[in-house]
């Protein structure tokens, strides 16, 4: 069977290639995860030792969860002890109200200059890259990796409702960082002063 699950029983009987095609269908994607959780780009190792730990372990695989979101358990389980407080993140987080006014909650918005889709790819890397390693990883599989409620509560190895909450904290604060950036499309996309005018 070429499906996940049975990949992954075919690996706990031994079958080498089978698992060969499950981690050549799922590596990419474990590693932008783990770009992600981690903040670095360097995941080589992580990924790898994902996947040994994936096969060692496939004979665990039961099916009550989707195959990928079980090995983003590993992936993160894997990576777990190297991830550490970021020196730059503030002492204290700010509170839900403040990153709602942040984001232009309660005020009239002004009429925004759209950026193109290469600005918003820009801008939307730079804001998730600005978000505690927390929020950019429920962001990333909820929103990216399109995992369900359930499946990324088991991932994070939290509760559903500790999921949501930290998932709207994440919506916000990604849209107050956003609002900080619309300037940026203001100036680009402002006409030039005209010199020489005369009234």
């Amino acid at each position: 069977m070429t499906d996940d699950a049975g990949l992954l029983s075919a690996s706990a009987a031994g079958d080498t290639g089978a698992f060969e095609l499950f981690m050549r269908r799922h590596q990419a994607c474990v590693s932008r995860y783990l770009q992600s959780y981690t903040g670095s780009p360097d995941v080589d190792d992580a990924v790898q030792d994902t996947f040994v730990a994936a096969w060692r372990g496939a004979a665990g695989y039961r099916g009550s969860d989707s195959a990928r979101a079980w090995l983003y358990a590993i992936a993160r389980h894997t990576v777990h002890h190297q991830v550490r407080r970021r020196v730059d993140e503030p002492a204290e987080l700010e509170s839900i109200e403040q990153l709602a006014e942040q984001a232009g909650w309660g005020s009239l918005p002004e009429v925004p200059v759209e950026p193109d889709a290469e600005q918003w790819r820009e801008v939307l890397h730079t804001a998730m890259s600005r978000l505690p390693p927390d929020e950019r990883e429920v962001l990333t599989l909820r929103e990216l990796d399109g995992f369900s409620g359930d499946e990324t509560a088991t991932i994070l190895q939290i509760s559903v409702a500790a999921m949501k909450s930290r998932l709207h904290r994440a919506r916000i604060h990604l849209a107050a960082i956003v609002r900080t950036l619309e300037p940026d499309w203001h100036r680009e996309s402002a006409p030039s002063p005209r010199t020489g005018a005369t009234s």
